[in-house]
C-alpha cells in the first residue's frame, strides 16, 4: 500500500464501523459548534470542524437518514438546521441530476473534448499540468491540490474557493477541474460534483457565480494564505438553459421467490433493504468501476479504498449474499456469468445518474436476465423536489423528515 493509502485508510477507514464511529465523535459537535465553525479550512489533518462523513455518505456506508434521525435525536432542528441542510444538499443534487440526466452526458462529452484541446494545446497543456501538480504560484491553490492528491480529501469550503480559482483565474475549462476532482476525491459524487462546478462556474443557475475572494480566504483560514492575482469581477460562464426535467421513473419490482444474481456497486454499500425484498441470492457479483470516474487514471488511493470498502461491505454480510465473485468491470463479462449463474432475475440497489447507472443500462441492454433497481423510500420521496433551486427544495425538509419517521422538534 502506498504512503498515499496508507494516510487515507488511517483519516478515513473503509468500513461501516468507522462510519459510525465519526457520526458518534461528531454529535455534540453537529449543532451550534458546526454553524459557528463550519466554514473554517484548518488544513490538512485538522478538519475537526466538520463531520468526516462525506465518504460514508457517498457509499452508503451509512445512509442520510440514520444521520439525520441521530442528530436530531440530539438537537432540535433550529439548532442543527447547518448540518441537516448539508445533508439534505447532497440529495437535492442527486434529485436534480436524476430529473435531468442529460447534464451527466453533456458533461462527459464535454470533458473528452476538453481533454482532446489539452493534448493540442501547448499553453492549456501546461496551465492545466501547472494547477493539477500544485505549480501555479497561488499559494492556496498550490496547498489545496497537493492536499487533495496526499489525502484524496478537501474541507468544502476548499473546494469551492479552488473551483473558482481553476475557472477564473487560471481559466481553465470547468470540466477538467471537475474531472480533477472525481479522480482524487474519496467522496467524489457524479452528482455533487459535476452540479457543483456547474454551480460556482455561473451555469447550474443562470448568470449566478461564485467568486473567490482574497479576503474571504485570509480569513476562513486563519491566514494560513495570502493570495494574490484572483480574477475579482468575473462574468459568469454562458451555457445552454437546463434541459426540461423528466419525472422521476417508475421501477419495477423484482419476484421476491425467483432465484436472483444480486449486484453490490459502489453506490450503495448497505444493502439490507435490497436483500429484504429477495431473500439470499444465488450468488453476488461486485462492480469495480473506479475506472469509469473518468477518460484518465483515478487516483490508486481512491480506487483502493472503493475496493476495500467493498470488501468490508461482503464481509459485513457474510453468507447473506451467497457465494461472491468481485472485480466486474465489463457489461458483457456480467451478462455471460450472470447467464451461467442459475439466477432469472438481477437485482441491485438503485444507482443514480452516474457510472454506475451507465453499466446498469449497458447490463440491461446485453442481458438475457431481466435487471431490477431497488430505490430507497427516502430517495423516491425527495428527489421529486428537486425541481429548482436549493431554498425550494429546503422547503420540504419538515415534510421528508416525518415521512422518514424521524422526530425532530
Amino acid at each position: 500500500m502506498t504512503p498515499a493509502c496508507q494516510s487515507l485508510a488511517t483519516a478515513f477507514a473503509p468500513s461501516r464501523t468507522a462510519g459510525l464511529e465519526k457520526l458518534a465523535q461528531f454529535l455534540p459537535r453537529a449543532g451550534a459548534d458546526y454553524a459557528k465553525l463550519r466554514n473554517y479550512d484548518y488544513g490538512a489533518g485538522r478538519h475537526h470542524n466538520v463531520s468526516g462523513l462525506s465518504p460514508y455518505l457517498r457509499h452508503r456506508l451509512i445512509c442520510e437518514d440514520e444521520v439525520l434521525a441521530a442528530v436530531l435525536g440530539r438537537h432540535s432542528l433550529q439548532a442543527a438546521d447547518k448540518f441537516v441542510a448539508e445533508v439534505f444538499w447532497r440529495t437535492y443534487w442527486k434529485g436534480w441530476l436524476e430529473l435531468r440526466p442529460s447534464i451527466w452526458d453533456d458533461y462527459q462529452n464535454s470533458l473528452a473534448q476538453a481533454i482532446n484541446r489539452v493534448q493540442g494545446e501547448a499553453g492549456l497543456r501546461r496551465r492545466w499540468a501547472d494547477a493539477c501538480s500544485a505549480n501555479t504560484g497561488i499559494d492556496c491553490f498550490d496547498a489545496w491540490a497537493q492536499e487533495l492528491a496526499e489525502t484524496s480529501y478537501l474541507h468544502n469550503h476548499a473546494r469551492m474557493w479552488f473551483a473558482s480559482i481553476w475557472i477564473f483565474t487560471l481559466q481553465l475549462p470547468w470540466q477538467l477541474g471537475a474531472d480533477f476532482f472525481l479522480r482524487h476525491l474519496i467522496d467524489g459524487d457524479p452528482a455533487s460534483n459535476t452540479l457543483s462546478w456547474r454551480w460556482v462556474a455561473g451555469l447550474h443557475t443562470a448568470g449566478k457565480h461564485y467568486v473567490a475572494r482574497a479576503d474571504n480566504i485570509v480569513k476562513f483560514t486563519s491566514h494560513r494564505f495570502a493570495p494574490t492575482g484572483l480574477a475579482t469581477n468575473p462574468a459568469p460562464l454562458q451555457g445552454p438553459p437546463a434541459p426540461a426535467r423528466r419525472t422521476l421513473a417508475e421501477l419495477t419490482s423484482p419476484s421476491p421467490d425467483a432465484p436472483s444474481l444480486f449486484l453490490l456497486h459502489e453506490d450503495d454499500l448497505s444493502p439490507g433493504f435490497a436483500l429484504d425484498q429477495i431473500g439470499t441470492p444465488v450468488a453476488t457479483a461486485c462492480l469495480d468501476l473506479c475506472a469509469d470516474r473518468s477518460p484518465l487514471a483515478p487516483s490508486p488511493a481512491v480506487a483502493d479504498w472503493g475496493r476495500a470498502a467493498m470488501q468490508e461491505c461482503v464481509a459485513r454480510w457474510g453468507t447473506k449474499l451467497g457465494p461472491v465473485t468481485q472485480g466486474f468491470c465489463t457489461p458483457g463479462d456480467l451478462a455471460n456469468w450472470a447467464q451461467r449463474s442459475g439466477a432469472v432475475q438481477i437485482v441491485t440497489p438503485y444507482a443514480p445518474t452516474g457510472p454506475v447507472a451507465s453499466f446498469l443500462a449497458a447490463l440491461s441492454a446485453r442481458s438475457s436476465l431481466p435487471v431490477f433497481q431497488l430505490r430507497r423510500g427516502f430517495d423516491s420521496r425527495a428527489w421529486p423536489h428537486a425541481t429548482h433551486g436549493f431554498f425550494r427544495f429546503r422547503e420540504a425538509i419538515p415534510n421528508l423528515l416525518a415521512a422518514a419517521q424521524i422526530p425532530h422538534h
